[in-house]
Formats: structure tokens, sequence, C-alpha cells
């Protein structure tokens, strides 16, 4: 049995949502598809996947059909290379790379034994300078 643990925030209370086997079909295509088809919230705006399209479609003047392919394209194509530890670097907005996290040994807090945490590889995401100063600007004004 596949199970992903995703957290949502809603109203700044964090929520834990599972995914596993008995998930709908259109949410088990992995662990990132299944975090874009689930509605995430963050401080009152909320988007699911569906959404995402239907905006995608309006701004970039495509049918709903093409822009779910390129928002598709776009997550397997960034899933896949970094599967293979390869960055994707789109200039002005950002870099998504895989990063390793070193093995570390850290508490259980229920049980105070010290667990040994094997290295691992994780997904990683630097906003670029363009997408920073334009974050920054709109976040001034609020």
């Amino acid at each position: 049995m596949h199970i992903t643990a995703i957290r949502m925030l809603h109203n700044d209370i964090e929520i834990p949502i599972i995914v596993g086997d008995d998930t709908p079909k259109d949410l088990a295509k992995g662990p990132f598809n299944a975090m874009l088809s689930t509605t995430i919230y963050s401080r009152g705006y909320s988007v699911n996947k569906t959404e995402f399209v239907e905006k995608l479609a309006k701004e970039a003047d495509l049918t709903k059909k093409d822009a779910r392919k390129a928002v598709e394209g776009m997550v397997d194509l960034i899933t896949n290379s970094l599967s293979k530890n390869e960055p994707v670097v789109i200039t002005g907005f950002g870099k998504f790379e895989a990063r390793t996290r070193k093995a570390s040994t850290r508490m259980n807090p229920q049980t105070g034994k010290k667990i040994k945490v094997p290295a691992k590889v994780v997904p990683a995401f630097k906003a670029g300078k363009t997408l920073k100063t334009i974050v920054g600007k709109k976040a001034k004004k609020r």
C-alpha cells in the first residue's frame, strides 16, 4: 500500500490528508498529482488542479484540454527530471532540484528514544530573482 501524507493549511490550521490505495483514480496517479488534485489552502485563497487548468486556459488563450495537457506535461517533466537527479531551471521563475538530506539521529517525543533517520533525497524549489521581486512588491502592498 502506497500512502502519502499531505499537509494543507485552512484558515492557518494544519490539516493532514492521507492519499492511499483507496483514493479515487484521478488522485492516485502519484503523490504530486494527488497534491495538485487536492484543494490547497493558503491564507484564504484556494485553488485545485481543475481551477488551475481553467485559469491557465483563460490566461494563455488555450482550450481546457490543451491547458490540462500542459499542466500534466510540466508536472511529468519536472517529476521525471528530479527522479534522475537533473534540475529543472525556469529562468526568472525558479529552480526545481533534488536535494540530499543527511542521515541524522532524532528523538522520538513519545518514548524519548533516539532514532536513526536515514539519508534521503527530497524535491526542492528555489524561487528565481524575478519571482522574488514580484512577490515582494505585491506583499508590501498588503
